[in-house]
C-alpha cells in the first residue's frame, strides 16, 4: 500500500526522528565510513561478495606500436566522389573503368558499405570479402598492394 502521508509528517516533533539515539546520525562514523572507506578493512565481507575484482590488476595494455590503426573508406563515398576524384587528377577513366588508389587519398582498406553503378579497378593495401565481390560484380577489378 502506497503512503498516504510523508513519514517525515509523523516524525514532527521527535527528537531523533526515527534514527535512534541522535549521537548515531552526525558524520559517518556510525555506518563505517563514506563510499569506499574500509572495503579492505570493516567492509570486506561486502567488497568480498560483491566487488570482488576491487583490488588488483586485470588484464594487460597492449604496446602502443603494436596496434596497428586501420582507415577504412566505402564503396559509396568512392561512387559518390568518383567525378570530383578525376577532375582533381586523384582518379582517372580508363575506358568504361575509373581507376582509384586509395593510398593516395589516405585510406588503407575498402569496405563494401553502398551500392556501385560504375566499374571501378581500385588498389587498396586491404579489402573485405564482399568489397572485392563488388567490385568484380560490375566488372571491375580488386588490386591488393
Amino acid at each position: 500500500m502506497i503512503r498516504s502521508k510523508r513519514k517525515i509528517n509523523k516524525l514532527r516533533g521527535s527528537r531523533s526522528n526515527g534514527g535512534g539515539c541522535t549521537k548515531k546520525r552526525r558524520g559517518a562514523g556510525n555506518k563505517g565510513g563514506r563510499g569506499n572507506a574500509g572495503a579492505s578493512k570493516q567492509h570486506w565481507t561486502w567488497t568480498a561478495k560483491f566487488d570482488p575484482d576491487h583490488y588488483g590488476k586485470h588484464g594487460f595494455k597492449r604496446p602502443q606500436k603494436m596496434i596497428k590503426k586501420v582507415n577504412p573508406v566505402n564503396l559509396s563515398y568512392l561512387e559518390e566522389q568518383a567525378d570530383n576524384l578525376i577532375e582533381s587528377g586523384k582518379a582517372s577513366k580508363d575506358g568504361d573503368s575509373i581507376v582509384i588508389d586509395v593510398t593516395e587519398l589516405g585510406y588503407d582498406k575498402v569496405l563494401a558499405k553502398g551500392k556501385i553503378t560504375k566499374s571501378f579497378i581500385i588498389s587498396a593495401p586491404q579489402f573485405s570479402a564482399s568489397a572485392i565481390e563488388k567490385i568484380e560484380e560490375m566488372g571491375g577489378e580488386a588490386i591488393e598492394l
